[in-house]
């Protein structure tokens, strides 16, 4: 065999045995999860009666006196979304996109789908403000204004930049609320001690001025909502501590405060390699949800036959038995909170993972980049 020859399988060998054995990387982690490492203190959860839906071939369940449709479909992996003189809008990260879904019929469902934006870094959270249209991309913030004859955004100003890119977390979302903007960066691994950038909330001005870390500690919260007068967010624990801890979590977000990660979990319990004993130190979760559930988007309520708080759980990817692929709801949140089933069924073959909830005109809308569609809730005629 020639040197040559030899050099190439050399190199080939490995490179076909990574492609092969990736796929079944998620199995290997799950043999080797580890037990519990503490008891998680969930946030109480009640049943609530759901009947079966056919969709598409498909099995969904949810309360009898809704249906669900798909208003869009073939997006590919479509994350959040926003609302805009009654127009739905998209981020496609993946194909550094933002989309608008025409319904030109008026029959509850997307007949078009138009690129309003393209070509951006990784665009994920959205939000109209002023009749702009801010978008957090993987390195800051963008915005996007004037538009042609075409309707396309012609005009891109990134006003936030220098946001640490690449790791296991790249996505952003931004809130703006109270004349600022608030923009989550997750970290860069699942447990490590990461760059300052990183596992927070920043704070900026409206023009992108004045950056601040606003929270530290968020490993990585994906959904953040305005709800009266504080920033609520969802935030996803660590992987490989076991099956089900940590608790997932719901924070109220405040300046200056330290919601644990890494060196502490859930409710102040203290990480085996990373805890400093500070626990007590740090700010408590508002709700505690089920380990690896992976909650996404989530919204209050408005306009619609039930009230209470929704989240999009995108679903477990090691656990040994599967958990999330649903929406639930979150009754008496702002009081005394009960966490209960609303919309299920895309687990049982992993055929959707829903990310974000929006509520317009009286409808939801549920965002889903496993299936690449968007879905519409309304009450039945």
């Amino acid at each position: 065999m020639q040197p040559f020859t030899k050099l190439v399988l050399l190199f080939l060998i490995p490179l076909v045995l990574v492609l092969l054995l990736y796929p079944l990387y998620p199995y290997f982690l799950t043999f080797f999860q580890p037990e519990d490492i503490a008891q998680a203190e969930l946030t109480p959860t009640r049943q609530f009666d759901l009947k079966e839906q056919d969709i598409e071939g498909n099995k969904l369940f949810l309360p009898e006196d809704l249906e669900i449709k798909v208003y869009a479909k073939d997006l590919g992996k479509v994350r959040f979304l926003a609302v805009h003189e009654g127009f739905l809008y998209a981020s496609l990260p993946q194909e550094g996109k933002i989309i608008k879904i025409i319904d030109n019929n008026s029959d509850e469902k997307g007949d078009e789908v138009k690129v309003v934006a393209d070509q951006l870094f990784y665009p994920h959270g959205l939000q109209f403000y002023e009749g702009k249209l801010y978008v957090a991309v993987q390195d800051g913030v963008v915005v996007l204004s004037e538009l042609n004859e075409t309707g396309e955004y012609t005009k891109k100003e990134q006003i936030i930049k220098d946001i640490p890119i690449g790791g296991n977390h790249i996505t952003r979302t931004l809130l703006i609320h109270d004349s600022y903007i608030y923009l989550s960066v997750g970290s860069s691994c699942n447990l490590c001690i990461d760059e300052p950038k990183r596992a927070v909330v920043l704070r900026y001005n409206l023009d992108g001025s004045w950056e601040k870390v606003c929270a530290k500690g968020l490993r990585n919260s994906v959904g953040m909502i305005a709800v009266k007068d504080q920033v609520w967010a969802t935030d996803n624990g660590a992987d490989l501590l076991g099956d089900n801890f940590p608790p997932e979590e719901i924070n109220i977000i405040t300046c200056g405060k330290d919601y644990g990660w890494p060196s502490c979990h859930g409710r102040q319990t203290e990480d085996p390699d990373f805890g400093e004993g500070t626990c007590q130190e740090t700010e408590l979760p508002y709700i505690t949800l089920q380990a690896h559930s992976a909650p996404l988007g989530l919204r209050v309520a408005e306009n619609f036959p039930y009230e209470g708080l929704f989240v999009a759980y995108h679903g477990s990817w090691n656990r040994r038995e599967p958990t999330g692929y649903k929406i639930v709801r979150i009754i008496n949140y702002d009081t005394e909170p009960t966490v209960e089933d609303f919309i299920t069924g895309w687990i049982d073959g992993k055929w959707g993972r829903p990310v974000d909830i929006l509520f317009h005109d009286g409808k939801m809308f549920i965002s889903d980049d496993g299936g690449g569609r968007i879905y519409l809730v309304k009450p039945k005629s």
